[in-house]
């Protein structure tokens, strides 16, 4: 696993040695951060917000290609450890909170978010349960973009969220949405 562009291009991230998490594959994080320059155009100082974040991958390509904070949610401590190696390696602990807990048990958010990475494991509806939940609590406005992989399957149905894109890659699938 490498990341993709921006300050640490090519640079290595481990992953957990468990099955508890599923890292976003390389061609898949290529994809999700294609589709979300097109729309964004740059990450430049946005606040982010990488839930189910296992190794940390999306919120570190955001970091990577400018995003000013990112904020990691993970409950496997092994994933915690991989991504607490990763920011160190890159020298972004400075620019990150890794918050180790359930992504359902965050409490209101600080502020509101920019972009939410939401890679929950497939079939379970976690991501579309959190983003709801989420939503009531602060962590998004009008203005975020929100973004949920899912299995290539699943379907994503948040109320008060429009799906703006639908992209399979591989066995995932990506959706990214906005606040009605």
């Amino acid at each position: 696993m490498r990341v993709i562009s921006g300050e640490w291009r090519g640079r290595k991230l481990i992953a957990p040695k468990n099955d508890a998490t599923r890292p976003t594959a390389d061609r898949t994080r290529e994809t999700l951060f294609s589709m979300l320059a097109s729309r964004l155009g740059s990450f430049e100082g946005l606040y982010v917000a990488d839930l189910f974040a296992g190794s940390g991958a999306l919120g570190i390509e955001a970091l990577s290609r400018g995003a000013a904070q990112c904020l990691f949610g993970e409950q496997d401590r092994e994933a915690i450890d991989a991504l607490r190696k990763n920011l160190a390696a890159l020298g972004a602990a400075g620019r990150a909170e890794v918050r180790a807990g359930s992504v359902l048990a965050l409490g209101p958010a600080p502020r509101s978010f920019d972009l939410l990475l939401l890679d929950a494991p497939y079939a379970t509806g976690a991501g579309s349960v959190a983003l709801d939940k989420l939503a009531r609590l602060g962590w998004v406005d009008t203005d975020s973009w929100i973004s949920i992989e899912t299995g290539e399957k699943e379907s994503v149905d948040v109320a008060g969220f429009a799906i703006e894109a639908e992209r399979k890659v591989g066995k995932a699938k990506l959706t990214l949405l906005r606040a009605d």
